[in-house]
């Protein structure tokens, strides 16, 4: 994959700061989210987003060298490509999720009409994203701290 060199890295030992090189611009995070919802080709991202050829081209780009994104010969058979959302890519779900969410609440004064993901089964919008302990009860931010993680191990306990 195309992922930044260490020297490259804006935090090298920062997920957070990692994941922004990799998909944190504003263009980045929207095709993402179109890919979410189904759009697949070159000319419906641009219709979608507004967003210039170029800039897109270069988007696309490095999402694929990335990894979040694959490219696959259309699925109609014709010569178009299709950008498809990688394992990788699909990891972002809760990501994208999150800040819809945060923009349903914050971003919109009350009376402003917006758009909500809702479940496809029950028709009712997804629940308020939240992290829970494994006996259910939330996780504050003030109940969590940053652990150095040794190289060669992945930070979690099993």
């Amino acid at each position: 994959m195309g992922k930044p060199q260490a020297k490259d890295w804006t935090d090298p030992e920062c997920p957070v700061a990692r994941t922004l090189d990799l998909v944190g611009d504003r263009w980045s995070l929207l095709i993402v989210r179109d890919a979410f919802d189904g759009v697949r080709r070159f000319g419906q991202f641009q219709r979608n987003l507004g967003i210039a050829k170029n800039i897109l081209s270069a988007r696309l780009r490095h999402l694929v060298d990335a990894g979040v994104l694959r490219v696959e010969p259309a699925a109609d058979g014709s010569r178009f490509e299709e950008y498809v959302l990688t394992a990788e890519g699909r990891d972002l779900f809760d990501l994208i999720v999150s800040l819809r969410q945060w923009g349903q609440r914050h971003a919109f004064s009350p009376d402003e009409p917006h758009s909500v993901l809702v479940d496809t089964d029950s028709g009712r919008p997804l629940p308020t994203l939240r992290f829970t302990t494994p006996d259910g009860q939330t996780v504050a931010p003030q109940r969590v701290r940053v652990r150095k993680v040794a190289e060669g191990t992945s930070g979690t306990r099993s």
